[in-house]
């Protein structure tokens, strides 16, 4: 009876030498200390991109068929009698894509495409004031006659004389 207690005792003290013996077991249950986090300060460099377009005509193109897309979409919102927020979203891009338009156009023909942007923004004005849209037919024969002027008057064939 003796050995087995003597077997137990060395045993016990085996497992309690061991577990305490091990550094990773009393790393588990200490405290640390708390680190201080400090923030590091952001440098923002600043950097030039280069132009997406090799040349203005291909820019006129691109920008050009933007503004189409863009129309045809406010049209179609019209139609389909989608959200007002859609509706002037999709004409304000519309009018974005004209305004850079006009950027790449000579003088005389940047005071012919003002027209037709002021005429959109009427457009815009009177849209934004009509939250039911209760004239869908008014602004959208009024959108494609515009659509029409422009693109008989902007496209790329008739306008690449006037670019910068």
């Amino acid at each position: 009876m003796k050995k087995r207690y003597v077997f137990l005792f060395l045993v016990y003290f085996a497992l309690v030498w061991l577990f305490l013996g091990c550094d990773a077991f009393v790393r588990k249950f200490r405290r640390k200390p708390k680190q201080d986090f400090t923030q590091k300060e952001m440098i923002l460099v600043p950097e030039e991109y280069p132009s997406l377009f090799a040349n203005p005509e291909d820019a006129y193109r691109q920008y050009f068929s933007f503004w189409q897309a863009w129309h045809m979409e406010f049209i179609n919102s019209l139609k389909e009698s989608s959200s007002h927020k859609k509706k002037i979203f999709c004409l304000n891009e519309a009018i974005k894509n004209l305004n850079l338009l006009k950027d790449l156009l000579k003088l005389e023909k940047q005071q012919d495409l003002d027209k037709y942007i002021h005429k959109l923004e009427e457009l815009k004005a009177e849209l934004s004031k009509d939250i039911y849209t209760m004239r869908v037919n008014w602004y959208t024969q009024r959108a494609e006659t515009i659509k029409k002027e422009i693109f008989v008057n902007f496209s790329y064939p008739k306008i690449k004389g006037c670019l910068k």
